[in-house]
């Protein structure tokens, strides 16, 4: 049974949130939690997520607790850490995927990290944030096709033929966004995600399995083998009862040209792109049940996350390759970000102030997340420019390039959008 949120009689509007995801289900969530009152439209049947294990990092474990607590409540019920206690900080155990002087290849580092790797299979996350949503403000089967600003109210178009009426819009809907087309317009150069070069084998391996070819260490605990034009993490989800593995690869190419973005996979080509690897990587590949590929994609940088009573976040509006494990926890900031700006709006006609000010503060930060996620993966596959395959090189910036988005102070950010937002509506 949902909280019985207290929504603020004094509140002159309502808003309508886009996307059921993770990133709409707790801007929505803060936004009841702050008393302001919304609905959330999500195109599917039900909420539902695809993928399977993803990481949360110590800066979205503080975003979960500061929007809401039974958000991180519901965090904690279905997350999975490593499962040694000498490696409940570590975030990854990086290691020489071609180094076949060792079955498992050479280490690396331990990368040290706060909540070491806190990762939650999607869907049992969704499923935490879904209680904690009033049931009377879903509403399902609502794939947006439209939005027209009135002035003073928006009106919401779906495809089912429905329209909803609401004093300004929140568009959560993931890479595809509807949203974002419509805020940039169809013709703009940053609307349309664009292929990043790199693509991702998915599956898993029932962890008994996986601990039996690689012994407990290496199996209950998150590793990540990086070679040449690619890299194979695994790590533990289901409470340790699966371990998540995901193999990237480049395309030489540079292009995807095929309109769907997960395809089921083909065993041959995966083992071509891993030929040579050590024999563990062969193996973990050789195990991996219902395995399929996932082309990646993110987004050109927007000019603006905003325009009027239209905004966007989440991967609608920073989509992001998966390089840094931040992707989600990005969205996770910006619901912190809007729904504590939207707490101080009584009146509709300062929607658009605060959308303004969310924009200011989120977007610099979300944008150079997508970028240097791309950098990332080139680093990984031993393809970034000044590093290559200099060990020496490679182990000192990854002792350092997650500290930016872990250590971020993100209650300093809020009282900046606060701020921002005040002295433009005492200006006005």
């Amino acid at each position: 049974m949902a909280p019985q949120y207290q929504i603020n009689a004094d509140r002159r509007y309502s808003i309508a949130c886009v996307g059921g995801g993770i990133g709409g289900l707790c801007t929505t969530i803060g936004l009841l939690h702050q008393g302001v009152p919304v609905e959330i439209y999500e195109a599917a049947p039900a909420f539902a997520e695809i993928g399977a294990g993803v990481s949360l990092g110590p800066n979205a474990a503080r975003a979960m607790q500061l929007i809401d607590p039974a958000i991180y409540e519901g965090f904690l019920k279905c997350a999975t850490n490593n499962a040694w206690p000498e490696q409940q900080h570590s975030w990854f155990t990086f290691r020489k995927g071609q180094d076949n002087t060792s079955k498992f290849g050479t280490k690396i580092l331990d990368l040290w990290c706060e909540t070491g790797q806190s990762s939650v299979h999607r869907a049992r996350f969704l499923d935490e944030l879904v209680a904690l949503v009033p049931k009377e403000i879903a509403h399902f089967g609502k794939a947006l096709q439209d939005i027209e600003d009135k002035g003073d109210h928006v009106i919401l178009h779906f495809a089912d033929g429905t329209t909803a009426k609401h004093s300004a819009v929140i568009g959560c809907d993931g890479v595809k966004s509807r949203t974002r087309e419509v805020l940039l317009g169809k013709e703009h150069p940053a609307t349309k995600p664009s292929f990043s070069g790199k693509y991702a084998y998915r599956g898993l391996i029932p962890m008994e399995d996986a601990a039996a070819l690689m012994g407990d260490e290496l199996a209950r605990n998150s590793q990540m083998f990086m070679g040449q034009g690619g890299h194979i993490l695994t790590f533990p989800i289901e409470r340790g009862q699966t371990m998540n593995v995901v193999a990237f690869g480049t395309k030489e190419d540079g292009q995807w040209e095929d309109p769907e973005w997960v395809k089921p996979m083909n065993r041959e080509a995966m083992f071509e792109d891993y030929s040579g690897w050590t024999e563990a990587t062969q193996q973990i590949l050789s195990m991996m049940q219902k395995p399929d590929i996932w082309a990646l994609f993110d987004h050109p940088p927007a000019p603006t996350y905003t325009k009027a009573r239209i905004c966007i976040l989440g991967d609608a509006a920073h989509a992001s390759t998966p390089h840094n494990g931040a992707g989600a926890g990005q969205a996770i900031e910006d619901a912190l970000c809007m729904s504590r700006v939207m707490r101080l709006v009584y009146d509709a006609a300062d929607i658009s102030r605060a959308y303004a000010a969310f924009d200011q503060i989120r977007r610099p930060r979300s944008q150079r997340q997508v970028q240097i996620a791309r950098d990332s993966g080139w680093l990984y596959d031993l393809q970034l420019p000044g590093y290559m395959d200099d060990w020496e090189k490679i182990k000192e910036l990854l002792q350092t390039k997650q500290k930016w988005v872990w250590d971020h102070d993100l209650e300093a950010d809020v009282r900046e959008a606060e701020r921002v937002f005040r002295e433009e509506t005492a200006r006005l």
